[in-house]
Order: C-alpha cells, then sequence, then structure tokens
C-alpha cells in the first residue's frame, strides 16, 4: 500500500524542518547577510556590499572640511609664484580631498539626472549585470574554456549595453564630468590660500 501523507505533529515537524534548511541556507551564503532586508536577497557579487559603500561615504563624511571655510572668498587670492601654485594644489588636495571627493560626485549625479538617455543605458548595463550574475550563481558559465569572474561578467555587461551607451552620448558625458572636476577643483586648489598651521607643517616636512 502506498505511505500517507505526515498528518497532524509529523507535518508540523516536517515543515519546520524545510522552513529550518531554508533559513540555514540564506545564512550559508557568501555575502554573510543572512538574509536581512530587501537590499541582502539580491546576492550581491563576493566583495561588494552595501555596508562597505555606507562605510566608505561615513568616513568621508568625518573628514569633510566645513563647507563654509571652503567657499570663504576671503581666503582666495592669486598665488605669487609657480611654486607657491604647486604647494597650494598638493597641500589643499590633501586637505580637502572628502569635500573634492563628494563635488566629483555631485558633477557624475548632475551629469546622469539631466540625461534621460544615461539614465537608461545605466539601467540597461545593471540589468545586464544582474541577469549575468543570477546565471553564474545557477551554474558556471564558460566562454573560450574559461570561467566567468565578476569582472568578467561586468565587461560582459558593458559590452552588451555598449550600443546603448553610445546612443546617449557617454563619451561626451565621461569628458565633461571630467573637464569640469579637473577646472572646479583645480581652480580652488590653486587659488585657496593656505592656512597658516598648513603653511609651518609644510616647512616642517623634510626635504
Amino acid at each position: 500500500m502506498p505511505s500517507e501523507a505526515p498528518k497532524g505533529e509529523n507535518c508540523l515537524v516536517d515543515m519546520d524542518s524545510k522552513a529550518g534548511d531554508l533559513f540555514s541556507a540564506q545564512d550559508a551564503h557568501p555575502t554573510g547577510t543572512g538574509g536581512a532586508g530587501i537590499m541582502a536577497r539580491l546576492w550581491l557579487p563576493k566583495g561588494l556590499s552595501i555596508g562597505m559603500a555606507k562605510d566608505w561615504i561615513e568616513r568621508r563624511r568625518v573628514s569633510i572640511r566645513p563647507w563654509a571655510s571652503f567657499v570663504d572668498q576671503r581666503k582666495f587670492s592669486k598665488p605669487r609664484n609657480f611654486g607657491e601654485l604647486c604647494q597650494r594644489v598638493v597641500k589643499n588636495v590633501e586637505i580637502y580631498n572628502s569635500n573634492y571627493t563628494f563635488i566629483f560626485l555631485g558633477l557624475i549625479l548632475y551629469c546622469i539626472i539631466s540625461s534621460p538617455m544615461l539614465l537608461i543605458a545605466l539601467a540597461v548595463f545593471a540589468g545586464a549585470f544582474y541577469i549575468i550574475h543570477l546565471k553564474s550563481l545557477e551554474s558556471k558559465l564558460v566562454i573560450l574554456g574559461k570561467e566567468l569572474t565578476v569582472p568578467h561578467q561586468m565587461s560582459l555587461a558593458g559590452a552588451v549595453s555598449l550600443p546603448v551607451f553610445w546612443l546617449a552620448g557617454a563619451g561626451a558625458a565621461v569628458f565633461w564630468v571630467l573637464g569640469a572636476t579637473l577646472f572646479v577643483i583645480g581652480s580652488h586648489a590653486a587659488f585657496r590660500e593656505l592656512e597658516g598651521s598648513d603653511i609651518e607643517e609644510l616647512l616642517m616636512e623634510p626635504v
């Protein structure tokens, strides 16, 4: 005779064991997130995590100099000679590197928001990479006898979305961001006067 389906307590025990297996599988995932939260269940590539990005942004935010002092017009002047210009650039980049980083990110964000086609291209790239990564989790992806690593997967996603980036004028956008960044940061670093303590520290450095 065929075996009967589990009933009563046996059924509850069976369901509990399956649930336990499910959660233990999530805890064993390489991301180490245990499936907590929506983003944690997306199975990010090994070495990448939301927490790492948050920690990086937090460290930059803590080390940022006050913006009021950063844009204080009374602290700007023309350098007297080329030597002073170089000293200002080197020291100001060291002092205001977090401020410059947020300016760079702001210019990138402005460029993306002001270009709908670039937004579509980035969405295509993200979607292609996510699909390729999910396929690699189900089974190893091998091309020309080599297994696709995460950098290879990103390169493949970039190749798939390249026509969309070309239509969106991504090359011009990249050059615009780099040019604007160099102009803004270079101008600030060159014309922002060094503080008295910064000059003393610069003079004390061994030659």
